[in-house]
């Protein structure tokens, strides 16, 4: 309201309004012992070929698993040498998510990148 007004027509509060409390009470319980069960988590690989380059696989782990160059390069290089190397661990949906973009990716490029989970 600006200053200066008429505040005659302003909304007050009535003071002859009942103030008993509604006869609903409500109940509240706190169990400290019960605990919110994490999600199971699962661990993302990607496997070696002989057809993907190592360029999109380093692509592939900063864009899709959002590692830094630095360690993108080094899983690259762990997959490449052992077959197998970890991307990351996500709960399952995640998981899957990232699973099905990195083929689906893949296979525009013409590459047969495999990812694959398991349970942590």
């Amino acid at each position: 309201m600006a200053a200066g007004k008429n505040t005659k027509n302003a909304v007050e509060p009535d003071i002859h309004m009942s103030t008993t409390e509604p006869d609903i009470q409500e109940k509240t319980t706190s169990d400290t012992s019960q605990r919110v069960e994490e999600p199971p988590m699962y661990k993302v690989f990607l496997h070696n070929d002989d057809y993907t380059t190592m360029e999109f696989v380093v692509e592939i782990l900063t864009n899709i698993f959002g590692n830094s160059l630095e360690k993108a390069t080094r899983i690259m290089l762990n997959i490449h040498e052992k077959g197998v190397g970890l991307c990351g661990v996500y709960t399952r949906e995640v998981a899957e998510t990232r699973i099905n973009i990195v083929h689906n990716l893949a296979r525009e490029q013409g590459f047969p990148l495999k990812s694959t989970m398991e349970k942590e």
